[in-house]
């Protein structure tokens, strides 16, 4: 039995786990991608490849780097994950006794007469053994003062406390310690997927205004070619060669070019005042040059990997598996109130009327003693508890799944847009190139006066819009490799389950 006995106490200390355990629900998605779009081959982990080289563009970058320091949001952020480690930190010190060291000294003059001063002298004051009210009488204590007289009493005092340590059988405290982790980890994940979404956010909205910057270069180019049309259309009206309609024909057609500009220039100001937002400031002044949008593809081709990749892989995901784990853990926390709860006190030290002799074996004490406290009637109030952590782990089932099939969505997008994207580019250049042949078929043809002006109107409004459309499907490809870099969570370090990052 003896030998048992520490054996015995080692398993009452470790307590009993009565959360239920953390086991990843099935995935609720698709093995694979589909084929269609997501043929399997080689390409590069995404992971593997860090935002800077991801990025090409050297004023993306800037841009990029400048948001990461000053954006505000991502601050936010930040300051979250210091709140949730100091929240775990104090929560998991409940876990270990708390040791305090404490020293007293008093010094008092008591009336005659006061109950204190006969018990000031603790070398043997107080009732003598012949029943004596002094310690003169009694033969007691030499040091007690007589309740004839005033007293003055010196008293000191140091030693060490325990306060109300809980013996954790149950696991309240550890179950309480880990879904504080959990939650910690959980806000670290976030952040880290803020950071991300910030990246995107940057990236998109500069790729919104160099489409932007494209097209006003492509329609003030529009503009002066059709300004210098209406000009010959003038000279040829004032002479008598073509009519009215035609002249009026060219004049609509450097309206629709000035409306198409100043749009495009609104576009531009907006993008560019929500891009300062991002980067938390005004944009920088001396910004490195920018690159075209057909620059900016990324050569190496992304590995798109199996779907039960992206639990390891995306922050989100990550956070949301780690809420669920606090919530199992809060369960934990909810059965352990039907039990009794076990609390222990103590206290070692000295005390004594002389500072002298302080810290002497004839003046040492101690005391310790355990408190217990079992519920009998709480009107439901620890079954209720137990209800909305377990509703509250059903909730967070659901979340972990639903942040799965978003990631799953949101990477089979990206690769079908990977896939037709590059495609419809193709076919818009095509368009493009015919769509010219025939606007200077048309304008050869007129100036033979074979064909009237407003043929010449249609093959050119129609070789502006697919212009137009060619730079909005070009941006549109390079905005959506971005989408499939960040879906797959490149651009960030990949995560180690169970450590905080």
């Amino acid at each position: 039995m003896r030998r048992a006995a520490p054996l015995l106490l080692a398993a009452l200390l470790a307590g009993c786990q009565l959360a239920p355990p953390h086991e990843r629900p099935a995935l609720p998605t698709a093995a694979h991608y589909p084929d269609e779009y997501a043929p399997a081959q080689a390409g590069v982990d995404p992971a593997e490849i860090d935002w800077q080289r991801f990025f090409t563009d050297p004023r993306l970058q800037r841009l990029i780097e400048t948001a990461l320091a000053n954006n505000r949001d991502l601050r936010i952020a930040v300051a979250r994950i210091e709140e949730a480690r100091g929240q775990y930190r104090v929560q998991d010190a409940d876990r270990y006794p708390s040791l305090g060291l404490g020293a007293e000294a008093s010094r008092g003059r008591y009336p005659a007469g006061a109950s204190s001063a006969g018990g000031a002298g603790l070398g043997g004051g107080g009732l003598g053994s012949g029943g004596g009210l002094d310690g003169g009488a009694g033969g007691g204590g030499t040091d007690g003062a007589s309740l004839g007289s005033d007293a003055i009493v010196e008293r000191y005092f140091l030693g060490l406390s325990v306060s109300a340590f809980e013996l954790d059988f149950w696991g309240r405290v550890r179950n309480l310690g880990e879904a504080a982790r959990a939650q910690y980890l959980a806000t670290a994940e976030a952040q880290r997927a803020f950071r991300l979404s910030l990246i995107a956010d940057v990236a998109a909205t500069y790729l919104a205004v160099r489409e932007a910057e494209q097209r006003i270069e492509l329609a003030e180019q529009t503009l002066r070619t059709r300004r210098e049309g209406l000009e010959i259309e003038g000279i040829r009206l004032d002479a008598g060669i073509t009519s009215a309609l035609a002249f009026h024909q060219a004049a609509a057609l450097l309206t629709q070019a000035e409306t198409e500009l100043a749009t495009l220039r609104l576009t531009r100001a907006q993008q560019r005042n929500y891009l300062a937002q991002l980067i938390g400031g005004e944009l920088p002044e001396a910004l490195p040059p920018a690159e075209p949008l057909t620059a900016q593809l990324q050569v190496t081709r992304l590995a798109a990997g199996l779907p039960s990749d992206l639990l390891y892989r995306r922050p989100d995901i990550i956070a949301a598996e780690q809420r669920l784990r606090a919530a199992r853990a809060n369960i934990g926390v909810a059965r352990a109130a039907f039990f009794p709860q076990i609390s222990l006190t103590g206290s070692f030290g000295y005390a004594s009327t002389e500072l002298s002799n302080l810290v002497d074996s004839d003046n040492e004490m101690w005391s310790i003693g355990p408190t217990i406290s079992l519920p009998l009637f709480d009107w439901g109030r620890n079954r209720g508890n137990l209800t909305v952590a377990e509703a509250r782990e059903t909730v967070a089932v659901a979340e972990y799944e639903q942040a799965i099939q978003t990631a799953f969505r949101e990477v089979a997008d990206a690769l079908a847009g990977r896939r037709y994207l590059a495609e419809q580019v193709l076919a818009q250049r095509k368009n493009v190139a015919t769509l010219q042949r025939i606007a200077e078929l048309a304008n050869a043809r007129h100036a033979e006066g074979v064909i009237t002006y407003l043929e010449v109107l249609d093959a050119e409004r129609n070789l502006f819009d697919a212009r137009q459309a060619l730079i909005q499907a070009q941006r549109a490809q390079v905005q959506n490799l971005v989408e499939l870099y960040i879906a797959l969570g490149g651009g960030l370090p990949g995560a180690t389950e169970g450590n905080a990052p």
